[in-house]
């Protein structure tokens, strides 16, 4: 009977054990939390008291000793975390305009001549006798050096990863694989079978879904080929599924490089919220030492905040440069996009119509100017020299207050209020 008892009263037990665990743990945690806050209050106040102190009683000694520990650090929080930021801005432009815009460029320019030189094959080939002894056409020749130029531009230009050099290089193989396969056809010019199969087989490669006569519309003209999301990025095989997939991944790069980065965001939170505590320490410091010291110009702490006047300076040329990647985004998706065989011809064939202004080449030089005009020439070589302005102005500030300092206290009376 007891045993019963005691079975059947068991849940009960353990609830209440659960309940007495629960409270317990609950306690503990709003322990940790009280102290955690009363942690959190002190070294607030602490910090305020370095960075934000009252002169109004308090002895002069012990503010010059706050002023002394406060400044110097303010000066190297502020100048080392805005130099931090200015340099992602600046190299993140530099980045853009050198290597990853000439690099898209490039890669468009020889996506668009391949296809053109695809088109000029198909058109002299149509005369087979023609082809035979005239060749594919002096557009057809052009057309694939400047195309296997572009390649061998963007393999030097160090805009791509191992990877994607590695796949440029594999694109080079398949054109000059693609060009034999032509040159093969421009021997079998007046043998329409043979003839056929392998400008057929040469447009296989340089397309996975060239369009046929039908959908060119009978216009004669480049080539249409408009891969779809299976023929690009690691299913790619043709060569402009390759050179589109390339486009993609490095004007991808480009977007992220031109964003707002959230280091570049927070560093400039802590170097603006320092600058304002470095600038208002020094007013007040210079105010304490007129009133208590009689000093109405402090040359050593007026020498400190002489490279506080350029931070403005720097910071609009900082916001030029974020402001010009962020107007390349747009060029560098129309590369992408909206880059055709067609706009080329025309901008070949009229090439002082710049109405449309569709081409390449005109978006490179857009691209060009935007992102040339997103910096202040003048001030290239800063970047190296934020964090040792900082350095100085932290040194001279903390040398003036210390020798402040140690001047009173030489001087000061025995029993004086110090």
């Amino acid at each position: 009977m007891a045993r019963e008892e005691s079975r059947r009263l068991a849940p009960y037990g353990r609830r209440r054990a659960g309940a007495q665990t629960a409270a317990r743990t609950g306690q503990s945690v709003l322990r940790g939390a009280r102290a955690t806050a009363a942690v959190t209050v002190e070294l607030a106040r602490r910090v305020r008291r370095y960075a934000w102190p009252s002169a109004a009683g308090r002895r002069n000694s012990a503010y010059l000793r706050d002023r002394l520990v406060a400044l110097p650090l303010l000066a190297l929080v502020a100048f080392g975390t805005f130099g931090q930021a200015y340099a992602d801005v600046r190299g993140d432009l530099a980045h853009v305009r050198d290597r990853l815009a000439p690099a898209l460029v490039d890669l468009a320019d020889a996506r668009a001549s391949l296809l053109i030189a695809q088109g000029e094959a198909e058109e002299n080939l149509a005369d087979g006798g023609a082809a035979e002894l005239g060749g594919l056409g002096e557009r057809y020749r052009v057309r694939v050096a400047r195309a296997t130029q572009s390649l061998n531009q963007v393999v030097r230009g160090e805009a791509l990863t191992v990877a994607e050099e590695q796949e440029v290089r594999v694109v080079s193989a398949l054109v000059v694989d693609y060009t034999a396969w032509l040159a093969r056809a421009q021997g079998h010019a007046t043998d329409p079978v043979l003839r056929d199969a392998e400008l057929g087989y040469a447009r296989s490669m340089l397309c996975s879904a060239p369009a046929d006569a039908d959908r060119d519309g009978g216009s004669g003209g480049p080539p249409a080929c408009e891969p779809d999301e299976r023929t690009t990025g690691s299913g790619a095989t043709s060569i402009v599924d390759r050179l589109i997939g390339l486009e993609e991944r490095v004007r991808d790069r480009l977007a992220e490089r031109a964003a707002w980065g959230p280091g570049v965001l927070a560093a400039a939170v802590v170097s603006g919220g320092a600058f304002a505590l470095l600038c208002a320490g020094l007013w007040r410091t210079g105010t304490f030492l007129r009133r208590r010291f009689r000093i109405r110009f402090s040359v050593p702490l007026a020498v400190a905040a002489l490279p506080l006047l350029a931070v403005p300076l720097l910071t609009w040329d900082a916001l030029r440069a974020q402001e010009a990647q962020a107007g390349a985004v747009p060029i560098a998706d129309a590369l992408v996009e909206d880059t055709s065989p067609d706009a080329e011809t025309d901008a070949e064939e009229r090439p002082f119509d710049r109405s449309g202004a569709t081409a390449v080449a005109d978006r490179a030089s857009r691209v060009d100017g935007e992102l040339a005009g997103g910096r202040l020439a003048f001030l290239d070589g800063v970047v190296p020299f934020v964090l040792p302005a900082g350095l100085a102005t932290a040194t001279l500030a903390g040398g003036a207050l210390h020798a402040y300092r140690r001047e009173y206290l030489v001087v000061v009376r025995p029993g004086a209020v110090s």
